[in-house]
């Protein structure tokens, strides 16, 4: 099938290697010409774990290609896929001036009959605009189809769940567009669903929306067992265990962050709003996560009271392990807080550091390892769990630090280890060692 990806970024990027991969012929489409270049040489632009050899053995075969041309991007395809950003806007809203934009450029250049995938997490209701505006602003005289199949991808992940995932959602008031996405879709081996429009809308934003509220269920159970004296890792293997909650997503730590969950919540519950429907859990569930990224830094000041003028290193700056994405990244206010309070910081990310000094305070200074961080630090604070800093022996602290003070954001060390090492250790949700 030959088929068009407008937008190169985290999932359109992902989107059309793959699709690629299992036998389509692709153009991606992105008007940024000097990102288009450095994509046609095989150069990924965003770290995802697995990407850039997909990229490689694609274009090197044939099947995937790269333009800023929507006029050659279009040409002769059967289905386009819309994959750009949809930011936040200041009331919480998806802000859809990039598909606005895709919708101008595809009803410009477009010549032949399409079916328009809509891949962007765009709100209910959407993909009916984007039939109406393309159909409004044509040229010429074609017939459009419109789809929606959003995606379910983790971040540091995502070829893998492309591959691995639980399901594939196509949604259309089409019989004939639901049939050929059905038959484009085969080639991942996942359970198809196939829904309505609005439904497949729907699905993506109360996905999201019931992760983000597990995370945060599961790090107020965390704050209360720290109070009570019990222990989150226990609690939360004892409730996983239960079949109807499941053990995934209840790992206490300092929240959630990235471009999907708190966007996403933000965005069903403005939804919410427009239909006159309140939706106090998903407030409560924002309003936690955002309390729980100072955690951190009140046990830090707890202990300390004045950290004026202490070295703290940092670890782990991206919202999560295996990206360098620092959207919504927890390590951008507990800096920032740190920073009020006089603290020198050294930090270090495996991936993430690029990203991390456009956007973190320039007083921030950066490692090349968790050993230059560390060393003559008066303690450390871990926030993204990084396979290198888990596998980083908490005994080797004592090495670089003349009293290793640890405070874990993410659990990353048993409470055993802890115990073991020496060191004085704090985590989230457990009894801290001393």
């Amino acid at each position: 099938m030959e088929i068009s990806v407008i937008g190169t970024g985290y999932v359109g990027l992902v989107t059309g290697v793959c699709l690629a991969h299992i036998g389509n012929e692709v153009t991606c489409i992105d008007i940024d010409k000097e990102k288009v270049n450095t994509l046609k040489k095989g150069i990924s632009p965003i770290y995802e774990e697995g990407l850039t050899e997909l990229m490689e053995e694609n274009i090197k075969n044939g099947k995937l290609n790269f333009t800023s041309d929507y006029k050659e991007g279009l040409q002769g395809k059967k289905v386009v896929y819309i994959a750009v950003g949809t930011p936040q806007s200041d009331d919480g809203s998806a802000d859809l001036t990039f598909v606005n934009r895709a919708c101008e450029s595809i009803a410009q250049n477009l010549e032949d009959d399409v079916i328009i995938v809509t891949k962007s997490t765009v709100p209910v209701g959407t993909n009916e605009y984007i039939k109406q505006k393309i159909e409004m602003d044509l040229k010429k005289e074609v017939n459009i189809k419109i789809a929606s199949n959003p995606e379910f991808l983790r971040q540091g992940s995502a070829v893998y769940d492309t591959f691995n995932g639980d399901r594939i959602v196509i949604g259309s008031d089409d019989e004939h567009a639901l049939e050929l996405l059905e038959k484009i879709n085969e080639g991942f081996g996942l359970p198809i669903l196939k829904t309505d429009l609005r439904s497949a809308e729907m699905i993506k934003y109360a996905s999201n929306a019931f992760l983000a509220t597990k995370i945060s269920f599961i790090n107020e159970m965390a704050n209360l067992s720290e109070k009570i004296g019990a222990n989150i890792d226990l609690v939360a293997k004892g409730i996983g265990m239960d079949k109807r909650i499941g053990e995934n997503f209840l790992n206490a730590g300092i929240g959630y962050g990235g471009s999907c969950f708190p966007k996403d919540t933000r965005a069903i519950i403005s939804i919410g709003k427009q239909a006159d429907y309140p939706m106090p859990i998903l407030e409560n569930v924002v309003d936690a996560n955002e309390r729980q990224r100072d955690i951190l830094v009140d046990k830090v000041l707890n202990s300390y009271k004045d950290i004026h003028g202490k070295r703290i290193a940092v670890l782990g700056l991206a919202f999560k392990p295996n990206t360098d994405d620092m959207r919504e990244a927890p390590s951008i206010s507990v800096t920032e807080k740190l920073l009020e309070h006089g603290a020198i910081i050294s930090a270090y990310d495996p991936v993430a550091i690029d990203n991390a000094k456009k956007v973190l305070s320039s007083k921030v200074t950066y490692a090349t390892g968790i050993e230059e961080a560390i060393d003559g630090a008066d303690l450390v604070l871990i926030l993204t769990e990084w396979a290198e800093i888990k596998r980083f022996p908490l005994e080797n602290y004592k090495a670089y630090m003349a009293k290793p003070i640890i405070f874990d954001g993410r659990n990353c060390h048993s409470l055993e280890a802890a115990r073991a090492s020496g060191v004085e250790y704090h985590s989230i949700g457990r009894p801290s060692i001393k």
